[in-house]
């Protein structure tokens, strides 16, 4: 039989990017991946294909599945010779219930390592410009439970030791017996005046700190409405807040911004973005396709050397046009003395890093301007090939023709609806929680109103504002019946997301 393994892993705070390298490396060799609420699902797309992924969290009194069926779920899987990544928020012996998982595997002589992860307490405080411990103010700090019911008849939390026998406090869990913990520390002679202050979902672009003391946070985490999951810090450290915080002060901090580019496209937008503290939501409206016949292609290649000019119109185009010249086994040697031209400097950066600079790259970015450009080098009996998007503007093969030089235009990719689920991003347009929406191309707008076609889109653009990489993005959003807010002054993906900070700092 098959001997499995467990891994007990910390998913960290909640910031995708706070994993460790080793927690990341048991995500993708997995089996089976059993998650709990807090950790972020995120972490999720880089399990292999075939990884069987379970649900078990637990939010507030509402329980997917108690804690004696979940060791019971473990153990069952491993014994089937899985390796099993039990994947916790957090750290798994930190109020994480590991131990006791663990202790139901040495029932079995399971075989198991634990992953430590950054915990709350360390993480959020950070992030919330609050240093736990700090040379002129404390040098010590506790973690402590917060889930203790006022009314248990035996507390392990000695309050009279802990309330003023430990600079910095930590209490987990512990929202919604928040008036508890106060009541017990001031009555246990903790200082009133003493600075206390919640953070909800730390390290994450929603995070939410509420601040105060111990005589009135309740007031002001009740004014605030801040629910859990979140944490509590008692001590002077609380204090430094002000002059030391940093994330919530990013120039996008909080923002909802969907993005609806190709996913294998996105992750540029998406990783600038979110170092600016935009809450960024995946949403691709296209899936980038290669054709199933590639017979156009192969003819162009095997004649390439009849060409004066290759246009490239779209990363996509380079990269495939690219592979299929390797598929033949032929390389960049077959290019020489062929001019190349890229629409703009991502299109032209897949040549550069293959050590070609492509001869022409029009000042502005779009087909209009390499037109322009063109025709002070010469278009009359030049022969051009362009390999494009099947669905495409026609502007480049009419002009060319028309001023005498022959093109052949080939497709070498499509666009197509992708399956994405549409639960989130609905939720977030009905609820009003989007501040913005990007479209890189036409394709985005049309497929994005194509997928929501029976909703309100008409009520949800009232108060999200639309961004356009571009005059030809913005014109597809007027005929579709909605003025672009933002449009980018430079036509590529750096130039939106300085249309986006410009907007924001304005706003």
């Amino acid at each position: 039989m098959k001997k499995g393994m467990v891994y007990l892993v910390g998913a960290g705070p909640g910031a995708e990017d706070l994993i460790t390298l080793k927690g990341l490396e048991c995500i993708k060799v997995g089996d089976t991946i059993i998650y709990d609420y807090l950790a972020n699902k995120k972490l999720l797309k880089y399990s292999k294909k075939g990884c069987e992924l379970i649900y078990v969290g637990k939010k507030g009194s509402s329980h997917t599945m108690e804690q004696e069926d979940i060791n019971q779920l473990i153990v069952d899987k491993v014994l089937e010779g899985k390796i099993v990544v039990r994947l916790k928020g957090g750290d798994p012996y930190v109020f994480g219930r590991g131990g006791e998982e663990v202790e139901e595997l040495l029932k079995y002589n399971i075989d198991f390592e634990i992953v430590p992860g950054i915990t709350a307490a360390i993480a959020a405080s950070a992030y919330a410009g609050i240093p736990l411990t700090h040379r002129n103010y404390t040098s010590t700090v506790a973690f402590i439970t917060g889930h203790e019911r006022d009314d248990k008849e035996f507390s392990k939390i000695h309050w009279d030791k802990i309330a003023n026998g430990v600079g910095t406090i930590v209490f987990y869990m512990g929202v919604k017996n928040l008036p508890n913990i106060v009541k017990n520390l001031i009555q246990s002679g903790r200082s009133p005046e003493t600075p206390v202050a919640l953070i909800r979902w730390g390290t994450l672009p929603t995070q939410k700190v509420v601040d105060g003391t111990l005589q009135n946070i309740v007031e002001r985490v009740q004014t605030a409405k801040l629910t859990a999951p979140a944490i509590i810090l008692v001590g002077e450290v609380v204090s430094l807040r002000e002059k030391l915080r940093w994330f919530d002060k990013k120039s996008l901090f909080g923002k909802n911004i969907v993005i609806t580019r190709a996913r294998e496209q996105a992750s540029e937008l998406n990783n600038t973005l979110t170092k600016l503290g935009a809450n960024v939501i995946e949403f691709p409206t296209i899936e980038i396709v290669e054709p199933k016949d590639f017979t156009e292609l192969d003819n162009a290649i095997s004649s390439i050397r009849s060409y004066d000019w290759l246009i490239f119109t779209s990363v996509n185009g380079v990269k495939i046009f690219l592979k299929r010249l390797s598929h033949h086994k032929k390389d960049l040697r077959e290019l020489y003395g062929i001019k190349i031209c890229a629409i703009g400097p991502k299109t032209a950066e897949v040549f550069i890093n293959s050590g070609i600079h492509p001869d022409l790259i029009p000042p502005k970015y779009q087909a209009e301007y390499i037109i322009e450009e063109m025709e002070k080098i010469g278009i009359s009996g030049k022969r051009f090939l362009l390999p494009r998007a099947k669905v495409a503007r026609d502007v480049l093969p009419n002009k060319i023709s028309e001023k005498g030089g022959i093109i052949d235009v080939v497709n070498v990719y499509e666009t197509i609806l992708p399956d994405t689920n549409k639960g989130e991003v609905r939720e977030l347009f009905n609820n009003h929680q989007v501040d913005y929406i990007t479209f890189t191309s036409s394709s985005t707008v049309k497929n994005f109103l194509e997928m929501f076609a029976n909703d309100s889109v008409k009520d949800w653009f009232k108060t999200t504002k639309l961004v356009s990489i571009g005059p030809i993005t913005s014109d597809t959003l007027r005929e579709s019946g909605f003025a672009p807010s933002i449009e980018a002054e430079e036509f590529t993906i750096d130039g939106l997301i300085a249309a986006i900070l410009k907007d924001s700092e304005v706003s």
